[in-house]
């Protein structure tokens, strides 16, 4: 008569398992995971790992059941689905004229009923004031450019032929870079990489010779050429304060101390020190605050005022935040302003508001939260 096994099965983080097996432990690989399989309902293909105890108890995959012994610890590892990005080519006129229209039915149908309506001052559209986007779209080129690369990429398909000319990388770079700066100043590692892997899908002819895939090279490239273009923005004293306060010799002669320790973009920010907006100065956009000020609490009075404040390690800084929505936005604000660290327990609940729903920084997930991205978009 077979002898009765129990094994520890680790299906998630939190959640652990006994698995009996009334018959002992099976003679193949594959019965053992049929039955671990229908005893917790796992669908799909899944992989199984087993601790090691002259390791330290460090997990290797399961390879023989020769591995398996009774009261052993086994883990299940699932592979996360791919997601799947569905792009579609929409024609920028089009789209400015639909959002035009858009926005004035919209305009105009607010103001018919209530006096509410504010009217911002447009903003300029070459000043690093949108999110990264999830894919970066390369930039149109010149048309000698365009044809340079039309003709590369025939050559690469066809005997595989990379493209190196100098004048051309150059007037990539210039290109690119103006299109990164519409995002941001300082684009991340990973951002440049984005950058440079939508490059080469689109014309792989311009793969890096040498380097094992073909992006490297062009990594450094956009990094030296950011630098370049953010001093050739400053030399033109241009109105950039974001540019000028990270500039590393810009104290006065009366000035003392050091520039060591000023303030860097942090992760996710859009612009935090933009210039003020065309035809306007700081006394009319204050004024313009306290006028939207008045009129959001002309509005508010018609609700229900709800109790809400906004406290950090005991200490309530901000009161009467009206609703929670607002008491979030507020406190997201604060965190970023005072450079504070999420809170360790909370610190998933946090990286899910910022970058599933903010969608700031989302580039890169931890591994619990990509997990449920993936989930919300299967």
């Amino acid at each position: 008569m077979a002898t009765p096994a129990k094994l520890r099965i680790i299906l998630e983080e939190n959640d652990i398992r006994k698995l009996i097996l009334p018959l002992g432990i099976p003679d193949t690989l594959q019965e053992l995971l049929a039955i671990i399989g229908q005893t917790f309902c796992i669908g799909g293909e899944f992989t199984v790992m087993y601790e090691d105890t002259d390791f330290g108890g460090q997990f290797f995959t399961l390879s023989s059941i020769e591995e398996v012994v009774d009261k052993g610890t086994l883990k299940i590892v699932q592979p996360q689905a791919p997601v799947i990005l569905n792009l579609s080519t929409v024609e920028v006129t089009d789209v400015g004229h639909s959002i035009t229209e858009q926005t004035y039915e919209c305009s105009s149908s607010i103001s018919s009923g209530s006096h509410d309506t504010i009217i911002l001052s447009p903003s300029d559209e070459s000043e690093s004031s949108q999110p990264w986007p999830a894919k970066f779209q390369v930039p149109a080129f010149s048309y000698d450019v365009d044809l340079m690369l039309e003709a590369g990429n025939l050559a690469y398909k066809k005997d595989g032929t990379l493209l190196n000319n100098p004048r051309l990388i150059s007037n990539v770079l210039e290109k690119l870079a103006e299109e990164i700066f519409r995002y941001t100043a300082y684009p991340t590692g990973i951002q440049v990489l984005a950058v440079v892997e939508a490059l080469i899908e689109k014309y792989p002819c311009l793969k890096e010779p040498g380097s094992f895939d073909g992006l490297y090279g062009w990594q450094q490239r956009i990094k030296y050429k950011m630098g370049n273009y953010r001093a050739k923005l400053r030399c033109r004293q241009l109105a950039c304060p974001e540019l000028e306060i990270n500039a590393r010799k810009r104290l006065n002669s009366n000035e003392k101390g050091s520039t060591k320790g000023i303030k860097r973009p942090k992760k996710a920010e859009v612009n935090y020190l933009p210039p003020l907006p065309i035809g306007e100065t700081v006394d009319t956009l204050e004024q313009e605050r306290q006028d939207c000020a008045i009129r959001s609490g002309a509005t508010q009075e018609c609700l229900t005022p709800a109790d809400v404040s906004v406290i950090i390690e005991g200490t309530e800084v901000l009161t009467d935040c009206k609703s929670v929505a607002k008491a979030c936005l507020l406190l997201m604000g604060l965190i970023y302003a005072m450079n504070l660290s999420y809170p360790t327990k909370l610190r998933y609940t946090f990286e899910v508001f910022q970058k599933l729903l903010l969608k700031l920084d989302c580039l890169k997930m931890s591994p619990k939260v990509q997990a449920l991205h993936n989930k919300l978009l299967a």
